[in-house]
């Protein structure tokens, strides 16, 4: 009898995929709109918006499974980001990409090529200063070493050490 409840199971998914997929098809081959060719981006912090509603070509993302590119028609998906560098290109073949520091965060990637990145920071890459960079690297990695085993103080300090190489990477620095 459980054998027969699975079978009848699978075979009303299958029914229900199957009609979903035709139905998709359906409306693809009926669409009379032109298909965009540029994809939207919101890029928001918590005390400023970026872009809201900008027409941009591609964004590159730092995800936490590696970095990847966005562009017009992609899948939806949402990705929590890691410290690392959100490029922006604006048009197509642009020679040089808006680059921004990210301390993390989210993108979730609609399925009418809007995509929403939301991070606790931004920074763009032009106005960090690199030596500031290391100075806090260094800073962060004495914390770290002075701070107590499962203290706030060592995650905190874990933190600063992470953020601050993910920059220096960012910057072209060689943080040891």
């Amino acid at each position: 009898m459980a054998l027969l409840g699975v079978a009848a199971l699978s075979s009303t998914m299958l029914s229900r995929t199957n009609h979903f997929l035709r139905r998709a098809a359906r409306a693809a081959s009926m669409s009379t709109e032109a298909s965009p060719t540029k994809m939207t981006l919101n890029f928001s912090l918590p005390h400023e918006t970026i872009y809201s509603g900008a027409e941009v070509s591609q964004v590159i993302l730092p995800g936490e499974s590696g970095e990847y590119g966005v562009t017009v028609k992609h899948v939806p998906m949402v990705s929590q980001l890691q410290p690392g560098v959100l490029q922006i290109l604006h048009e197509e073949g642009s020679s040089e990409p808006e680059k921004y520091f990210v301390a993390g965060g989210y993108a979730l990637t609609h399925e009418n090529s809007v995509t929403d990145v939301t991070c606790p920071e931004a920074v763009k890459l032009d106005d960090i200063d690199p030596d500031a960079v290391s100075k806090n690297y260094e800073s962060a990695k004495a914390a770290l070493a002075s701070a107590a085993d499962g203290s706030v103080a060592q995650a905190e300090a874990q933190i600063e050490v992470e953020t601050n190489k993910a920059m220096g990477a960012a910057l072209g620095l060689a943080l040891a």
